[in-house]
């Protein structure tokens, strides 16, 4: 049989508190009770790399991970669903505190960030890299420090731009080394253009995520496409845009077109959306449901 694609996912990993309230709190004195809370892996990459194994590809993820309580609950966590981890030496792991109601509104507190990566580290996660049939680099320190080497650039690079407004400065390198764009409607009040002028900095394809409403993508020839969301029991969407795209890379690469890759994607996004994890195997792993 052929080996399986090789994916190199690069970027954050953390461990997160989530508690779900019945509103967010204001900027007054105030006390609530929480209605649930929960301990969970974090991090975009973290749920990409989730996904991407789930759907069979060998994916390795390349993130700062401290020699802590933390960092020991990410790696056993995802290491036992599947994901081949490249762990960065940090002086401490990601953590997050996410305040959350069920209209899907979210405070997220970063609670710790970890350390540059040191020389010998960006190389490691570079090799990775460079070995990959396709790269996903995220939005991170470490992505841009990996944009600096050459041997990276050389893989084609699909990057997260999350809730880019088409003009954020700290966007600009990932957006021009990128072959493939993602990113969501939150910033924009005209998606399509904002695609149009993603792809005008030389990506080949550009995806923005709608929520309930779908999806859409523009390709460099001009060629769009909308794909309908998938209904789902929402539980919790943080983690669904990881999901989805994950669920491109996978299909693309297994040689799936555009418009078949977009429905794979949709569908990939129900199980994040449907699930209070990034996946649902990190809840079967605890013998709970997803």
């Amino acid at each position: 049989m052929p080996a399986s694609p090789r994916v190199a996912v690069c970027g954050p990993a953390s461990w997160n508190h989530l508690i779900l309230l019945d509103r967010l709190p204001e900027p007054v004195p105030d006390m609530q009770f929480a209605r649930r809370s929960w301990y969970t892996v974090g991090g975009t990459s973290a749920g990409k790399a989730l996904h991407l194994a789930d759907l069979g590809l060998a994916a390795r993820l390349c993130s700062p991970l401290g020699a802590d309580d933390d960092g020991g609950q990410v790696r056993r966590a995802l290491t036992t669903a599947g994901v081949t981890i490249q762990a960065l030496a940090s002086e401490r792991t990601e953590r997050h505190v996410n305040l959350m109601t069920d209209d899907g509104a979210r405070v997220s507190l970063y609670v710790s960030m970890p350390s540059t990566p040191a020389a010998e580290d960006l190389d490691l996660a570079a090799a990775v890299v460079a070995a990959a049939d396709l790269a996903v680099i995220d939005l991170s320190e470490l992505g841009v420090l990996l944009l600096e080497r050459e041997e990276v650039l050389r893989t084609p690079l699909w990057v997260d731009l999350h809730d880019y407004d088409g003009s954020t400065a700290f966007h600009e390198p990932f957006l021009r080394a990128a072959d493939a764009v993602f990113m969501n409607d939150d910033s924009t009040g005209d998606p399509w253009e904002l695609l149009r002028s993603c792809l005008g900095r030389g990506p080949r394809l550009a995806v923005c995520t709608r929520g309930a409403e779908g999806a859409i993508a523009l390709e460099a020839d001009g060629t769009r496409h909308e794909v309908a969301a998938v209904p789902a029991d929402v539980v919790d969407t943080n983690g669904a845009g990881d999901a989805f795209m994950a669920g491109a890379v996978a299909a693309t690469l297994h040689g799936a077109p555009i418009a078949d890759a977009l429905q794979a994607a949709a569908a990939q996004a129900r199980l994040a959306l449907e699930s209070e994890h990034l996946h649902p195997v990190l809840a079967r792993r605890r013998g709970r449901p997803a």
